[in-house]
């Protein structure tokens, strides 16, 4: 008979240096359900998951797997205990075929050689027997991210899980691939398999789940029925105050006399392999006081057009203009300023920030003239940090903090303070919630649609497809370089976008009329 949980995590402790990751956290697994566990960045959800799964060990606490005490100290003790782990970024050989990958590190051997016959076999008869539908042979270069996504679960099958744990499992999923994968979990969970999900997505919580863990500062406050719960509620227990989930574009509106503030026309820009193209005859307008939203499964071109506009790459063919004037196909920070171009970028380590340097270097990246360079300003420079840091609630409010030193969400908070203080006309604004708080992402929403109130033209690129249909006044969608169709958010599903974004068909309804 098996046990009422599959997992009890007691009284773990867990501590890097003088933080505590996790402190005395107590959860709880129904054997054969689908259980979440919520929480904000840096709420210590994924290291009780990774204590659970053997990456790290608790410093204090016991972990009990079907009713029995367990030590587990790797991850191979986990995987023996019957616990698999499908991880947000993909674990997979791209060259090798979906058997190979699964396979790989527990081969089986008839006389010392793979009999790859027998993998096969076993691989099929599990992807039947929950759905997983893919095709044993292919190579993993050739499937989408949905179909990956299935072969990492086969994975985990395939050596005996029965207690799965997946990290952020929707992350760079369609509506219509999210759904199929929430068909694939239900069917796992009525053939006995325990789910558990770590997420930041409330919406899917509540339609997926049965009981949510919620942690906050590296404790769990609460856990709750998914049917006797809502998503405000959800989010008041995880960041400790009430949170404007939604915020009402309808309220900021532009009140000025709207003209073309960019103009792509026909951009296309070639890739490194030949015969192929990143962006594929590019053409859409941005107006004063828009946001434009780009709506694609990513590696789709998002990328390259935001490194386009940054001025990092230049187009093949076409032409680009803002205000009436040819964009320059190269510029600097300097020019960038006097452009009045802000730019929020996708990778806050790699474009955004100096992450050894203290923040008062790191507020006048690109500004260095407005300060007296090169004999710098400091008492300015500090006053002007200070400011961000206040304007935008950034902790530690420390000005000669490092910016390695800031949480990822403050560090993305005061990259857009910074790049707000131009007063930008045209503001590129990419992944602009990525890792951040919800919380934080209640006040990000409102300063880009003050932003865009102010007449600002915002070019907007998330991996949320929620956020772009929410905060955008129109709606590319961009498909293997090609933008597709432009379409207004209030008059599409997220359906049919998701069709889009997989090369479907056109919405029908693409116009105000």
């Amino acid at each position: 008979m098996a046990a009422e949980f599959a997992v009890e995590m007691k009284g773990i402790t867990k501590r890097f240096g003088a933080v505590r990751a996790n402190e005395s956290v107590n959860i709880k697994i129904k054997t054969g359900s689908i259980h979440a566990v919520i929480g904000e960045n840096g709420a210590g959800k994924s290291t009780a998951m990774n204590i659970l799964y053997g990456f790290y060990r608790a410093d204090e606490g016991e972990i009990v797997i079907n009713g029995s005490l367990q030590h587990i100290s790797s991850s191979q003790d986990a995987i023996r205990l019957g616990l698999g782990m499908v991880h947000q970024h993909f674990m997979l050989a791209e060259p090798l075929s979906v058997t190979e990958n699964i396979i790989l590190g527990c081969e089986p051997l008839s006389n010392g050689v793979i009999n790859y016959k027998q993998a096969k076999k076993r691989i099929e008869e599990l992807s039947r027997q929950y759905g997983l539908k893919i095709d044993p042979e292919a190579k993993i270069e050739t499937l989408s991210v949905g179909q990956q996504q299935r072969v990492e679960i086969l994975k985990t099958l395939y050596r005996g899980a029965e207690i799965l744990i997946l990290d952020e499992p929707t992350a760079v999923l369609t509506p219509q691939e999210t759904e199929e994968f929430f068909q694939i979990l239900r069917t796992l969970r009525d053939q006995g398999k325990t789910i558990i999900i770590i997420t930041h997505k409330l919406a899917e919580v509540l339609a997926i789940s049965e009981k949510v863990t919620v942690m906050r500062m590296g404790k769990v406050v609460g856990e709750v029925e998914t049917k006797k719960t809502n998503a405000e509620e959800l989010a008041r227990m995880m960041v400790g105050r009430d949170v404007l989930l939604r915020v009402d574009k309808g309220e900021y509106r532009f009140s000025g006399e709207k003209q073309v503030a960019l103009s792509v026309k026909g951009v296309t820009l070639k890739a490194k392999t030949p015969e192929r193209y990143s962006l594929k005859e590019i053409t859409f307008e941005i107006f004063t006081g828009e946001i434009f939203g780009i709506a694609g499964v990513e590696g789709n071109g998002q990328t390259e057009l935001v490194e386009l506009l940054a001025g990092l790459t230049k187009p093949s063919t076409g032409r680009v203009a803002l205000y009436g004037k040819d964009f320059p196909s190269h510029y600097s920070s300097r020019q960038a300023k006097d452009l009045r171009i802000g730019h929020i970028p996708e990778d806050r380590h790699k474009r955004g920030l100096l992450l050894e340097s203290p923040l008062l270097e790191n507020s006048i990246l690109g500004l260095q003239g407005e300060f007296g360079w090169p004999l710098l300003d400091s008492k300015k420079i500090e006053e002007h940090t200070r400011k961000l840091i206040e304007d935008f609630d950034v902790r530690p409010t420390d000005p000669n903090l490092s910016a390695r030193g800031l949480s990822g969400g403050n560090q993305q908070k005061f990259i857009i303070a910074r790049e707000f203080s131009l007063s930008p006309k045209f503001l590129i604004a990419s992944q602009p919630t990525r890792g951040v708080d919800i919380g934080a992402i209640e006040f990000i929403y409102k300063k880009l649609l003050e932003l865009k109130a102010s007449g600002a033209a915002i070019l907007l690129v998330s991996a949320e497809l929620e956020e772009v249909l929410s905060l955008s006044d129109r709606v590319g969608v961009i498909y293997e370089g090609e933008m597709v169709d432009i379409v207004f958010p209030d008059k599409v599903s997220q359906q049919e976008i998701g069709l889009l974004m997989t090369g479907g068909k056109k919405a029908s309804r693409t116009s105000e009329d």
